[in-house]
């Protein structure tokens, strides 16, 4: 053993001597040993001319010159955002410890240090403070360096790269590259990845090329695998034919035979890109049936990645997963963080699932943090709600409270999301008059940074529940705002076309002070009713066949009523009745005089919020216009219909009903 050390180490002092005499080569980092002087195979100098170890130890024993990088790119007109390629001299040391593994406390403790930099100078900073570091540590750091420093088109500071222990760290990365242990090899790939280092830099086809060699070998873990894999990705696409070879690597062994930290990682990686398209969904399917078995182990974290992965992959015939995960989340609420309970009910909205053990923990836990939390975890919260149809007053009230004491902090987005729960569910909470303003003073100071469909949805969910910004409706219906909202996403689509004929409706007929512009009449819509997504909710049909039968014989035929009856004010009637001036009904088919007209409102569960008997605002604002439109709107409620048990109460329920102050005649 001790004689393969000394070849070693020999072998290690020649290789130096040899890249000694190479062009291009920037820096030789000393590896760490248990002697009281750290001994390097080549000297490390400075443009400087003096040595970084001990002060010209080695200044007469090797000949330097200048030095430069070896991460060099082929072509200098392709540079990727933040390529290493500048040739300069290094002034700072660090060590990278290979021989001797560092001490599995001092990695956690290094660990902590880095989670708590919040720039990438303290991180070079704290990385010039370590005396050695293992490869997982130097990986760790440049991972750390991407967390800061990306952005949408590359590093927010492509200056980072050219800082000398940055580059230092490189090339030592580069040199030592077969020394490197599985994980701190992929971690070091794919941290380089995500600081969008050239592909063809020798430092990158160094650690691909290791990487191809202990692939070959195949003796990574799952967890290193994925680590790779997603690295591939990142140079190549999905379409790399040594990614292929990873995963033919990962399917060797089943999901039954993985841990469940590995089981989570293999779902985070499918869903970074590797999984899309529909490949390897036959690994998706028993990864699925796997995960079933063992959601009641997962952690949150674990809960939330799985959860997130099957929206990404589009895994429509995972439900039971995702019910299982819902259940396994009741005792999970208070330890998610934001991020997690944001994925977990990102999902549980595209699943279209809800649970009412779920909803218990989070009326529990939601009031609690509203005041805390990210914005973006609070906005989902209530599309969560609003989604399902589930009013949940705790919730509702605690957001409201909230939303007018940080909603200036949040984006028009999230001003948005958050009101429009409470127009769709027609709830108007204790300090409504506070949230409204506060959403007026918001629009009065950012109405230009609102998008177009976004600023429609707002107001539109406003006038829901009777609360009317006049100020802004006459930007709304400018020809300039309407060009705007037509080149915006799909355009003027039907649902565009139905607010905005609402909106106008509302204007005309709760705001008599409104004097600003129409609405142009070619944007008009015919009918607030479509077969799907609608302002209005259709008819239920058990329910309408039960009053249909009870109306013939009240009125002695069927003639006397007319069903689905579109009014020339775009709703959609349930039933319609016409009374003469005595008050007798008339024939359905009957134009001329026409006293009355009754409107029979027949709310089967879907008008209503999933969890109380309050009508959604939709349903609210059709009853309230068909009013001041002179109709007298009779709402027959599911709750109260369904409770009679024979035909005679059924009869004598729709007469007292809709006939309150008359007597019954028998037919």
């Amino acid at each position: 053993m001790v004689l393969k050390l000394l070849q070693r180490t020999q072998n290690l002092t020649l290789t130096g001597q040899r890249l000694w005499t190479l062009p291009g080569v920037l820096w030789l980092s000393r590896l760490s040993t248990h002697s009281q002087k750290p001994a390097c195979p080549v000297c490390l100098w400075t443009g400087s001319r003096r040595c970084t170890v001990s002060q010209g130890c080695r200044r007469l024993q090797y000949g330097c010159g200048r030095m430069s990088l070896s991460t060099i790119v082929r072509d200098p007109l392709q540079f990727s955002p933040g390529s290493v390629s500048l040739h300069r001299d290094a002034t700072s040391t660090f060590r990278l410890s290979l021989l001797h593994p560092t001490d599995a406390s001092a990695e956690q403790d290094f660990a902590d240090r880095l989670r708590s930099c919040s720039t990438s100078r303290q991180v070079l900073k704290l990385m010039q403070a370590v005396e050695a570091m293992s490869d997982t540590m130097a990986a760790a750091v440049l991972h750390r360096v991407a967390d800061l420093e990306q952005g949408e088109n590359g590093l927010k500071d492509p200056g980072v790269l050219e800082k000398d222990i940055v580059k230092a760290l490189c090339f030592q990365l580069e040199h030592d590259s077969t020394r490197l242990t599985n994980g701190g090899l992929v971690s070091a790939l794919r941290a380089c990845t995500r600081l969008y280092l050239d592909p063809w830099s020798t430092l990158m086809v160094r650690l691909v090329s290791e990487s191809q060699e202990r692939l070959d070998r195949g003796h990574m873990t799952i967890d290193q695998l994925c680590t790779l894999a997603e690295a591939l990705l990142a140079l190549e696409g999905p379409g790399c034919v040594m990614l292929r070879q990873v995963m033919e690597a990962v399917q060797e062994r089943k999901p039954g035979d993985w841990s469940l930290q590995e089981l989570t990682r293999v779902y985070d990686t499918l869903q970074a890109g590797v999984g899309e398209n529909g490949h390897y969904q036959n690994l998706l399917n028993s990864m699925n049936t796997h995960a079933i078995s063992v959601a009641s182990r997962l952690d949150p974290a674990s809960i939330s990645t799985v959860l997130n992965a099957l929206v990404v992959l589009k895994q429509t015939k995972a439900v039971p997963l995702v019910i299982g995960l819902c259940k396994q989340s009741v005792r999970h609420v208070p330890h998610f963080t934001d991020e997690q309970l944001t994925k977990v009910l990102g999902a549980l909205m595209h699943f279209g699932h809800s649970d009412r053990y779920f909803v218990e923990a989070m009326e529990r836990h939601v009031p609690s943090v509203t005041f805390t939390a990210h914005p973006e975890t609070i906005t989902k919260v209530m599309q969560y709600f609003g989604r399902r149809n589930i009013l949940s007053l705790p919730v509702f009230d605690a957001v409201a409270e909230s939303f007018a004491y940080r909603a200036d902090s949040y984006s028009t987005s999230q001003v948005a999301r958050q009101i429009m729960p409470f127009g769709k569910l027609g709830y108007l909470p204790p300090n409504t008059g506070e949230l409204f303003r506060k959403v007026e003073a918001i629009l009065h100071s950012r109405f230009s940074q609102f998008q177009p469909r976004t600023l429609l949805n707002l107001l539109h969910s406003c006038t829901l529940v009777e609360r009317f910004p006049v100020n802004f409706f006459a930007k709304v219906f400018n020809p300039f705002f309407l060009q705007q909202l037509q080149a915006q996403g799909t355009g003027l689509d039907w649902i565009v076309l139905a607010q905005l004929t609402q909106l106008y409706m509302t204007v005309k007929l709760e705001c008599p002070s409104y004097e600003g512009p129409r609405l142009q009449r070619k944007y008009h819509v015919k009918s607030f009713f479509t077969s799907a997504r609608s302002l209005e909710t259709s008819v239920d049909g058990p329910l309408y066949s039960s009053v249909k039968t009870g109306l013939v014989d009240l009125l002695g035929g069927r003639t006397y009523f007319a069903s689905w009856v579109l009014t020339p004010y775009c709703y959609t009637l349930d039933v319609e009745m016409k009374l003469d001036e005595e008050g007798y009904v008339l024939p359905a088919s009957h134009i001329d005089e026409v006293y009355q007209r009754i409107a029979l409102c027949i709310d089967g569960p879907k008008r209503f919020t999933l969890n109380t008997r309050r009508l959604l605002g939709k349903e609210a604002i059709k009853q309230r216009h068909l009013r001041l439109l002179g109709y007298e709107v009779v709402q027959i409620p599911f709750y109260e219909f369904e409770k009679l048990q024979s035909q005679a109460e059924r009869v004598e329920y729709l007469h007292k009903k809709i006939f309150p102050h008359s007597y019954r005649l028998s037919w």
